[in-house]
């Protein structure tokens, strides 16, 4: 009945957030709560006061924000272009390769295509380019940032799943870097069966777009090298890049305004501000799920359907590509991490290779019809028909779908930066402990504390609750 009530008020305009604070109330009272959880909401939401993780949140959106308005976009296209301009299908490479960085930046793919779509559009129009070639490929290479530093998906699904961001983005690096390989390949074919004159390489235009960018290319160097190599954590990269930004683009280059910082803090922090009450209300709504171990009785019900790994990665495919187009991806995160990432782990599959495949499926969700947020966003920045939209971008989803099946069954390729002991990810001794002391165990009317408890009578528990003899085996 709760269920049926949270998808009424979702499919409504009623804001995801209240969804959420009645799902968290209506799950409690069938559960047989005595007290309505409203303290426990309150809660939740204040605890993600003391989340140091999630400081780097406003501070990217901030930072990406004020470069996606700046020139900077404009410069990096320029630089790109002098490198890659001379390569078949040159500037459509140009595109691919800029949309990604943006996006990693701003976290907000719809900005990526607000931003970049109206210098390239025209430019490779110009060039000689399809018309539903060029769309596509600006309107499918919005999303395709979400899998590289500092993306705030990235951020984002560590807070929820508990996994290091470290080693998310470490994760995400070959996947992501495969993705635009492929994308950029499909742009070169296309450009030499349209016969799209290169441009000539001009080391007069290179040292031009070098000095032009002086202040712009240290910063993607300083990101990759400080995060990939762990000389600072994300929150202190946030920090840095933020205050750099704002140095090279509002006091040296006086791109932007100082009256327009206003605006821009306001709008990128519309999108945190909702990021964290969502984020502050689904972990009251899974504080219920937990107690009413519904993942577990999840698990129960499709394993006799589901046997296998392989055939549980096809159906979670298509379920997360059907989420990507409906659910903004932030509130994908937060809402379906919490089911999934349980059952993921009974199929031996660990949590770093589901976030890398989560985040590309929602990537991916952004750009397929029907009903793909990014789509929308393009029909009205290019002024173009939503079916024209949609026949353009289909040769980029399947291209980005075949990527997606390699990322989803090879594991090797996310997986490749963890050590033995995380690959294996045992339960941690932490989290152990924490369960040790929940009172409510069945049969059990008191706390268990582990210096006086049978060990056999709590490890029978846990072992059928989260399937310990799985999660100390290699995923797959």
């Amino acid at each position: 009945m709760s269920g049926i009530v949270s998808v009424i008020l979702a499919l409504g305009t009623v804001p995801l957030f209240v969804v959420m604070v009645v799902s968290a109330v209506l799950l409690s009272v069938a559960l047989g709560q005595d007290e309505v959880p409203f303290g426990s909401i309150v809660i939740s939401i204040n605890s993600l006061a003391k989340m140091q993780l999630l400081e780097a949140l406003p501070l990217f959106a901030f930072g990406g924000y004020l470069l996606a308005y700046s020139g900077a976009p404009n410069r990096l296209v320029r630089l790109s272009n002098a490198v890659l301009g001379g390569l078949p299908g040159g500037l459509a490479i140009v595109a691919i390769v800029g949309c990604t960085f943006l996006t990693a930046l701003t976290g907000a793919s719809g900005v990526t295509i607000v931003a970049l779509g109206g210098l390239l559009l025209p430019a490779m129009l110009k060039q000689g380019y399809p018309e539903n070639f060029s769309l596509g490929t600006i309107t499918a290479g919005g999303s395709l940032g979400v899998l590289f530093a500092p993306s705030l998906p990235i951020i984002l699904y560590g807070v929820v799943s508990g996994v290091s961001t470290d080693d998310l983005f470490k994760a995400g690096l070959i996947p992501g870097l495969l993705i635009v390989a492929t994308l950029s390949v499909y742009a070169a074919v296309r450009g030499i069966q349209c016969k799209v004159p290169r441009q000539a390489f001009s080391w007069r235009e290179l040292g031009g777009a070098l000095w032009e960018a002086k202040w712009e290319i240290p910063l993607p160097i300083f990101l990759v090298i400080g995060i990939y190599r762990g000389v600072f954590v994300v929150s202190e990269a946030a920090v840095i890049a933020t205050a750099y930004i704002f140095i090279v683009e509002v006091i040296i280059q006086r791109d932007i305004k100082w009256g327009k910082i206003g605006a821009i803090a306001r709008e990128s922090m519309v999108l945190i501000g909702g990021i964290l009450i969502i984020l502050g209300t689904t972990l009251a709504v899974n504080n219920a799920i937990i107690d009413a171990e519904i993942p577990k009785e999840m698990f129960a019900r499709i394993k006799p359907y589901m046997e296998s790994k392989i055939a549980f990665l096809l159906c979670l495919n298509v379920f997360l590509l059907i989420v990507g187009c409906m659910i903004d991806i932030y509130a994908a995160v937060v809402l379906i991490v919490p089911l999934i990432l349980p059952i993921a782990m009974h199929y031996g599959i660990h949590p770093v290779h589901l976030g890398i495949i989560f985040l590309t499926n929602l990537g991916i969700g952004y750009a397929t019809p029907p009903v793909g947020m990014n789509l929308f966003i393009a029909t009205v920045r290019f002024s173009k028909p939503i079916l024209k939209l949609y026949w353009a971008c289909i040769p980029f989803i399947l291209l980005l779908l075949v990527m997606l099946a390699v990322i989803t069954y090879c594991p090797a390729l996310s997986t490749w930066v963890l050590d033995d002991s995380s690959v294996q990810a045992p339960l941690p001794e932490d989290d152990l402990d924490k369960l040790l002391e929940i009172e409510d165990f069945g049969d059990l009317d008191e706390p268990l504390d582990k210096d006086e408890v049978d060990d056999s009578e709590y490890l029978e528990y846990f072992d059928d609750l989260l399937n310990l003899d799985k999660l100390d085996k290699k995923p797959q």
